[in-house]
């Protein structure tokens, strides 16, 4: 597994939509080196700064297509692919401010193979610039 580049160094940054900042954003990578179908995605788990996200707030955005957690447990169609950058989008009334700020990401992903469910981390300290 490559927990340690789940996090890209770009890509960091607050989302705004109609002049309006409602959430941040971050490019993540998957860890597991065949790419997976998207619904074998179970859980995509997000802390800001020591917070933990509520999954509601998650959104998982691959080759201009954007899904909740839970629409992606039906997804069969779309795949994530190893060393594809996809944007996590975090749902946040005003974003994150201007700063340094530790984010930590989980994924849990199900390989037919496996006799478990593997759930990978990663965290990196980012910027947002002023």
């Amino acid at each position: 597994m490559f927990d340690k580049y789940m996090i890209c160094e770009d890509g960091f940054g607050n989302v705004v939509e109609d002049g309006q900042v409602v959430g941040f954003t971050f490019l993540a990578r998957l860890p597991y080196y065949r790419g997976i179908g998207l619904s074998m995605v179970e859980d995509i788990g997000v802390i800001i700064d020591g917070e933990p996200v509520s999954r509601q707030d998650v959104r998982f955005s691959v080759r201009g297509r954007t899904w909740t957690l839970d629409e992606m447990e039906t997804e069969y169609a779309e795949r994530w692919n190893f060393g594809e950058k996809a944007a996590v989008t975090v749902l946040r009334p005003d974003g994150l401010a201007p700063g340094r700020h530790r984010l930590q990401l989980s994924e849990r992903i199900r390989v037919s193979y496996l006799p478990f469910v593997p759930t990978t981390r990663d965290t990196k300290e980012l910027v947002i610039p002023a």
